[in-house]
């Protein structure tokens, strides 16, 4: 989450020159290369099922990831991050069992504090764009464990990244190549470490040894991450019931990680865990 939220801070400062489907486009296009060049897949990793969960997972990431740089390019990167938290905290409440379920209800509260709704003032062009990056968030959590459980490792990255790519790259790429240079094509490539090969990586062997439930509920956290982040590097200064909003959070992701974790899936047959790992 950490690695995440740095990322789209360090983002910001793309948006006035490539736009904020464009800076989304640079990240997701070196990821795929990245991904592809480091893990270099092969079909035997794959079964017709994993293969497609694989490639729904790349089109769900490129959504996830453009619709949420729109979104923090109107919105306090905090009170973005609240709003697409409501896909995780949907996936908690709907599989969520016994004290994972609870823990959704500080949540919701402390996610609604981040909003605060009530003044009237927030663009809504930016919480369409975040309630669109929530549902995508929600699909992947789904999509992420699937491709988990049936790939070892990192492997599902090297075609959900790639494919992501390529769909941000029909979106966004011709608009955005003309605008190109040298610095900005290596400020890329370091966004795409940043965001999203690390923290995917990350998660996807989070996913492999958490319920459903408990992870979505753990990632409580992220709004708050956002709006420590949005404050120290964004200079974002929060008000009052938005940090009264962050202790809702943060209760809510540590009873989040006392719940259990979630039963170990089979291995599959090869595994080849990456070194970070």
């Amino acid at each position: 989450m950490i690695f995440v939220q740095l990322g789209l801070a360090a983002s910001v400062g793309l948006f006035d020159r490539l736009g904020p489907e464009g800076a989304a486009w640079l990240r997701l296009a070196w990821a795929g290369v990245l991904l592809l060049v480091v893990v270099r897949p092969r079909p035997s990793w794959f079964t017709r099922t994993s293969l497609i969960a694989g490639i729904g997972l790349g089109i769900v990431t490129a959504a996830m990831t453009m619709l949420f740089m729109a979104a923090a390019a109107r919105l306090p990167l905090g009170t973005a991050s609240a709003i697409e938290f409501l896909g995780p905290l949907s996936v908690a409440a709907w599989r969520g069992r016994g004290a994972a379920r609870w823990w959704v209800a500080p949540a919701a509260v402390g996610v609604v504090l981040l909003t605060e709704p009530w003044h009237g003032t927030v663009d809504l062009v930016g919480v369409a764009n975040a309630l669109g990056a929530a549902a995508c968030w929600a699909a992947y959590i789904l999509l992420t464990q699937r491709v988990g459980d049936e790939v070892s490792g990192i492997k599902g990255l090297a075609i959900s990244i790639p494919v992501a790519g390529v769909v941000a790259t029909v979106v966004a790429g011709p608009a955005t190549i003309p605008h190109l240079t040298v610095e900005l094509v290596v400020i890329g490539l370091g966004l795409a470490l940043l965001v999203p090969v690390v923290p995917f990586a990350l998660e996807m062997l989070a996913l492999r040894r958490l319920s459903t439930a408990a992870f979505g509920t753990l990632m409580s956290l992220e709004p708050a991450i956002a709006l420590l982040i949005g404050l120290v590097v964004l200079h974002q200064v929060p008000g009052a019931l938005p940090v009264l909003g962050l202790l809702f959070v943060v209760a809510a992701g540590i009873g989040a990680e006392r719940t259990g974790a979630r039963s170990r899936p089979a291995e599959p047959a090869e595994v080849d865990l990456p070194a970070r790992a």
